[in-house]
């Protein structure tokens, strides 16, 4: 199993990033922070509501990134429970609830993991790995596709550890010929889908050998 996730929401996740995901017939995770809907900041234009009606008519899944997109361990309990209320509140209309939530940053505490484990079905972090064996549901690991730390041989090393099972998820921001350090390009995006397609075609040979 793979996921591709996108953080923050930049506009051109939807913009760039949809139209490969739509090439390669497959379905995105955007965790969005309330916070950052309809502006643009240091030089990043995010989502609007538009892009959030479009995305759900095309089947993508929107998930939770905290409203204020603050490091959780910095937030009392009680501010904790604000974000998430006015998150909430903001996402409503559009899904009624949200099933899935990232750490913004990737920035996690026990604390914090407690709070919200009991609101999402999973929670997503930053800390690189896969997702095998045991696994920890309110810290699931990634790969990163970000532009700074982007490795053919790092995706290829994760696609085949879970070739016999597992999650594979994966996770950038903006995508971009040029992207933040944090983004990621339309053709690595495209090579990592090809790549997990090819993969996904030799294990179901393997099946029926």
């Amino acid at each position: 199993v793979a996921t591709l996730t996108f953080d923050d929401f930049p506009k051109s996740a939807w913009s760039q990033g949809g139209p490969i995901l739509e090439r390669h017939q497959v379905r995105g995770t955007y965790y969005a922070a309330g916070g950052f809907c309809g502006r643009t900041m240091d030089g990043i234009t995010y989502y609007d509501e538009a892009d959030l009606r479009e995305l759900l008519a095309a089947g993508h899944e929107i998930g939770c990134h905290g409203y204020g997109h603050q490091p959780t361990p910095c937030l009392a309990t009680a501010a904790l429970a604000e974000d998430a209320r006015r998150n909430d509140m903001f996402l409503r209309p559009f899904i009624g609830r949200a099933v899935s939530y990232a750490f913004p940053f990737g920035a996690v505490s026990c604390r914090t993991k407690r709070f919200y484990a009991p609101r999402f079905a999973s929670l997503r972090g930053v800390h690189p790995g896969v997702n095998k064996g045991t696994v920890d549901l309110a810290q699931l690991s990634t790969i990163s596709l970000e532009a700074r730390i982007f490795s053919q041989a790092k995706v290829d090393a994760a696609i085949a550890k879970v070739k016999s099972g597992g999650w594979l998820v994966f996770h950038t921001h903006d995508v971009d010929a040029s992207p933040t350090p944090y983004g990621t390009t339309p053709e690595a995006l495209d090579w990592t889908l090809a790549r997990v397609k090819a993969a996904r075609r030799i294990h179901r040979m393997e099946d029926v050998l």
